[in-house]
């Protein structure tokens, strides 16, 4: 039987108390900080999901890159939203010192200990620009991990020198971006051409250089293997929007890295610089340890971590590798990026649990020396470089790899169960 309009009483939308709208505010704010310093989806809608709760809230969260849509209720209520919030914002950048001051700020709230209010205005005091001398930092981090990352491809001292100092390069035009919307969309491109062409030019006119070594180790904290990992882990978990977009972002940028190597060659091609065939002698195998050292160092820096957790860092990265790099020896790279993902996924719930902070600390830091992101980079170059069969080959690699990666963070948490959501 049809239902009259008139049948259908009307729902004024409730008015929220002003101790309600400062606690919606509060969680609002929370998941914009969550998502701005790098928190995955499932991370972070569990982690607002829960700080609403104990602030009294019912709130639904849907978490992709580029935005956050949070639902809230009244408890015990018809289950109809009594507030939507949109928050457009660009994806976020791992910083692990005001992530962890984000979870610490959420836990006082949600404890009592700290008003909301005040909670709130400490939550926005964190999106104040980075200082001058952390920019610096970021800077140095580029150039200390491209040169450790060469000597741990296996390239020649020189090549670890020039890598270095075009990683310094890429890390200034990187800085450069965060002021300048034009810059930062097209960044990625302008890195890799700039990358490519330094080192054709200094192979071709001073010293003979691996170059692909040199370039892909330039490149390689723009390479978002970590976004790869990111965007397959979520599928799994089912956040099939934020899986797919993220799938689809680090996408879009391996082409854009792609698209400036090979515009760079052409153009090195057509102004007759061309490079010597032969490359110098590799580094000996053990340079490959002061080179872990320092490149976990970097990405302590890269990562803006206190001073405090600078050796769970290091350690973190360190541990990770050589467990990946010892197994992989022992039964294939593919069962060895599985068991380091295990031992990360883990040891990072573990550390959760018993130091009541953000897992994160072990997780992020752990894991980029294991993303296969060059890999994909590699593919789609001999892709694009029309060598179809390698670049196949790479891809399904590039493809075992993150499912490995992946199963080895799922049965990390299924060995020691997370109980923080960070």
């Amino acid at each position: 039987m049809p239902v009259s309009d008139a049948a259908i009483p009307d729902r004024p939308a409730p008015a929220l108390d002003a101790r309600t709208r400062v606690r919606v505010g509060f969680v609002i704010e929370l998941a914009r900080r969550l998502h701005q310093y790098g928190a995955a989806a499932p991370r972070l809608e569990q982690a607002v999901g829960n700080a609403a709760h104990r602030l009294g809230l019912v709130c639904d969260v849907l978490s992709t890159p580029t935005s956050i849509v949070l639902s809230f209720s009244v408890p015990g209520g018809d289950g109809i939203a009594d507030l939507t919030q949109v928050v457009r914002i660009a994806p976020g950048d791992v910083n692990l010192t005001r992530l962890c001051r984000a979870d610490e700020i959420a836990d006082r709230v949600a404890d009592g200990v700290l008003p909301p209010r005040r909670g709130m205005a400490q939550l926005r005091a964190l999106g104040r620009p980075l200082p001058r001398r952390a920019l610096l930092g970021i800077v140095a981090s580029y150039g200390l991990s491209a040169a450790s990352v060469a000597v741990l491809f296996r390239t020649a001292a020189v090549g670890a020198l020039v890598a270095g100092l075009i990683g310094l390069i890429i890390g200034a035009i990187v800085v450069a971006g965060y002021t300048r919307p034009h810059l930062s969309v097209a960044g990625d491109a302008v890195a890799a051409l700039v990358a490519t062409f330094i080192a054709t030019m200094i192979s071709a006119w001073v010293t003979p250089l691996a170059i692909k070594l040199v370039v892909l180790s330039a490149l390689i904290v723009l390479v978002p293997g970590m976004s790869l990992t990111n965007a397959v882990r979520e599928l799994t978990s089912q956040h099939l929007a934020s899986g797919v977009a993220r799938f689809a972002g680090a996408a879009a940028t391996i082409l854009k890295l792609t698209f400036g190597t090979i515009a760079a060659a052409q153009l090195c091609v057509l102004v007759h610089i061309v490079p010597p065939d032969h490359v110098p002698p590799p580094l000996p195998l053990w340079w490959q340890w002061p080179a872990l050292a320092v490149g976990a160092v970097a990405f302590a820096m890269l990562f803006q971590t206190a001073w405090r957790d600078y050796l769970l860092v290091v350690a973190s990265v360190v541990v990770g590798y050589m467990i990946t790099y010892w197994s992989g020896n022992a039964m294939g790279a593919p069962f060895g990026v599985f068991i380091g993902g295990l031992a990360l996924g883990a040891g990072s719930n573990l550390y959760a649990r018993v130091k009541h902070r953000p897992g994160a600390l072990v997780r992020e830091p752990g894991m980029l020396l294991l993303v296969p992101g060059s890999v994909g980079f590699r593919g789609v170059s001999d892709l694009l470089g029309n060598q179809v069969a390698s670049g196949m080959q790479i891809t399904v690699l590039l493809v075992t790899l993150l499912i490995s990666l992946v199963a080895g963070f799922l049965f990390g948490d299924m060995l020691v169960p997370p109980r923080r959501s960070l």
